[in-house]
C-alpha cells in the first residue's frame, strides 16, 4: 500500500520538492558547460590539459554512479533509503562547486590545474552522492502508471528552469560592468549558483516522502568485510538489467535521441554566428542566448504539458513515438528556418525541435519507474531503483562523451576552422545538411528501437496487482 499519495497522487509539495532537486541537476551542468570555457580564456590552462579536466572527473562519474546507486538501494535508515544522501551530497557538492572555481590566475597553469582536478573530482563524487538517489526517490514517489508520467512531466518542467537561466551566464561573465574581468565574473557567478544548489537540492529530502517496500532482511549488508560480496552483487544486478528488455530499450532509445542531439549541439551557434551572421559575434549579440532560453521556455510551457496528456491519453510508448516524429520536423524546418534574411526565423523550429528532449526524458523516467516493477516481480527484493536510475544516467554520459567527440570529427571533416574569422560557403552549407541529418537518423532509429516496447499501461497495472499480492503474503 502505498502511504505517500493519494490514491496514487503526489502531493503538489512534494512535487514542488522534488523538481527542485532536478533543477539543481541540471543548473550544476549547464553552469559547469559555461564555466569550463573559462578553463582557458580565464585561467589559462593549456587546451590539452583543460580536455582532462573534463575527462578524468566524467570517468569516475561513470564508475562511482553504480555503486552509489547499489549503496542507496540497500541503506536502512530511520530517514529512508535516498533522503540522508539527497541532504548531505546537495549541501558538499554545493560547496565543492564553489571552491572548485576559487581559483587565481596567477597561481599558473600547473598549480591550476592540480587544484581544479582534486576539486573537481570531489564535486563529481558528492554530486553523484546527491543526484543518484535522488532519481531513485522519483522511481518510488508513487506507484500509479499515469501519475509517475505526471511526476516526471513535473520535475522536468521546473528543471527547464535551469537552462532559460544558464546562457545568461556567457553575457554575465563577459559583463565588464559587472566583474573587473572573466576570472571574477566566474568566481563570483560559482558562489551565487552553488548557495541556490544547496537551498534547492535540500528540499527533496526535507519534504518528499519515501515508500521503501524493501524489508532490512533482504537488502544487502553494507561493510568493509562484505564489499567484495557487494561488488558481485552489483554485478550480478547490472547482468540481470541487461536481460530486461524494455529497459533495454529505454537506454537503447535515449542514447541515440540525447546523442543525436548533443552532438549537433553546438553546431547551431556556428551556424548563427558564421552562415547568419558571417562570422560577427557583435552581430550575433544575444541571439545564440535567446536561441537557447526559448527552447528551455517552449519545453517547459508547451512540449512537457501534450507530452503528458498524449501519455496518459495513448500509452507512454505511442507517446514517445509521436514526439519524436514531430522533433524530427522540427530539425529539418532548420534549414529554412536559419535565415541570414530573417534572422528571427530560428525560433520557428524550435517548439517541433523541443518535442524531442522534453519527451523522452519525461517519458523515460516515467518508464524507468514500471520497469522497476518489472524487475521486482522477476527477481524480487531488494527493489532496484537507485541500480537502474544509476546505470540508465551511466549509459546517457557514456553517449554524450561519445557524441561530443564524434561531434568534433563532423566539425573537422566539413571543414570548420575555428580559427578564422568566416568560414567557407561549402562549409557551412555541408554544416547545416549534417546538422539536419544527424539528430533526425538517430530519432528515426530510436522509434524503431521502440517500436515493440511491450510494457503498456494494461501490463503495468498486472504487475502492480501481482506485487501487492505478493507483499500482502509477506
Amino acid at each position: 500500500m502505498n502511504t505517500n499519495t493519494n490514491n496514487g497522487r503526489v502531493p503538489f509539495v512534494q512535487k514542488m520538492a522534488f523538481g527542485a532537486g532536478h533543477l539543481v541537476n541540471n543548473l550544476f551542468p549547464g553552469a559547469l558547460g559555461v564555466f569550463s570555457f573559462f578553463l582557458l580564456t580565464a585561467f589559462g590552462i593549456d587546451p590539452i590539459y583543460a580536455g582532462l579536466l573534463s575527462a578524468i572527473p566524467r570517468f569516475i562519474d561513470a564508475l562511482s554512479d553504480p555503486i552509489i546507486g547499489f549503496i542507496s538501494d540497500n541503506t536502512h535508515s530511520r530517514w529512508g533509503r535516498r533522503r540522508p544522501f539527497i541532504f548531505v551530497g546537495a549541501i558538499l557538492c554545493g560547496l565543492f562547486f564553489i571552491v572548485q572555481w576559487q581559483m587565481d590566475e596567477k597561481n599558473g597553469t600547473v598549480f591550476n590545474f592540480w587544484y581544479f582536478l582534486i576539486c573537481s573530482i570531489l564535486f563529481i563524487l558528492f554530486n553523484a552522492i546527491f543526484a543518484t538517489p535522488l532519481i531513485g526517490l522519483g522511481y518510488e514517489m508513487t506507484s500509479d502508471y499515469k501519475e509517475r508520467t505526471r511526476l516526471m512531466g513535473f520535475s522536468q518542467t521546473i528543471s527547464q528552469l535551469a537552462w532559460m537561466i544558464v546562457p545568461w551566464f556567457w553575457v554575465l561573465i563577459a559583463d565588464k560592468n559587472l566583474f573587473a574581468n572573466q576570472a571574477e565574473g566566474v568566481r563570483k557567478l560559482s558562489i551565487v549558483v552553488g548557495l541556490i544548489c544547496i537551498v534547492l537540492g535540500v528540499l527533496p529530502a526535507l519534504f518528499c516522502k519515501e515508500e521503501n517496500t524493501t524489508p532490512p532482511e533482504n537488502q544487502a549488508k553494507l561493510n568493509l568485510k562484505n564489499a567484495f560480496n557487494n561488488l558481485k552483487h552489483l554485478m550480478k544486478d547490472m547482468k540481470n538489467m541487461s536481460k530486461n528488455n524494455p529497459f533495454m530499450r529505454l537506454c537503447g532509445a535515449t542514447f541515440l535521441v540525447f546523442n543525436g542531439f548533443q552532438m549537433v549541439s553546438s553546431f547551431s551557434f556556428f551556424i548563427i554566428v558564421f552562415y547568419m551572421f558571417n562570422g560577427s559575434y557583435e552581430q550575433a549579440g544575444t541571439l545564440p542566448a535567446w536561441f537557447a532560453t526559448i527552447s528551455a521556455l517552449a519545453t517547459a510551457f508547451l512540449v512537457i504539458p501534450i507530452v503528458t496528456f498524449l501519455a496518459n491519453k495513448f500509452g507512454k510508448k505511442n507517446a514517445f513515438v509521436i514526439s519524436t516524429i514531430i522533433s524530427i520536423v522540427g530539425y529539418v524546418l532548420k534549414w529554412w528556418g536559419f535565415n541570414p534574411e530573417n534572422p528571427y526565423m530560428i525560433f520557428m523550429p524550435v517548439p517541433f525541435i523541443a518535442f524531442g528532449l522534453g519527451g523522452l526524458f519525461t517519458l523515460m523516467m516515467s518508464m524507468t519507474a514500471d520497469v522497476c516493477d518489472l524487475d521486482e516481480l522477476r527477481n524480487g527484493l531488494p527493489r532496484r531503483e537507485g541500480t537502474f536510475g544509476a546505470v540508465y544516467w551511466w549509459m546517457v554520459k557514456l553517449g554524450q562523451a561519445l557524441a561530443l567527440a564524434i561531434g568534433g570529427f563532423v566539425l573537422e571533416g566539413v571543414g570548420f576552422d575555428q580559427n578564422a574569422k568566416v568560414q567557407s560557403i561549402e562549409t557551412m552549407h555541408n554544416l547545416r545538411i549534417w546538422d539536419i541529418i544527424i539528430p533526425s537518423v538517430t530519432a528515426g532509429l530510436a522509434i524503431l528501437v521502440m517500436w515493440n516496447y511491450d510494457l503498456s499501461e494494461e501490463r503495468a497495472i498486472e504487475i502492480k496487482k501481482e506485487l501487492e499480492k505478493r507483499r500482502a503474503q509477506n
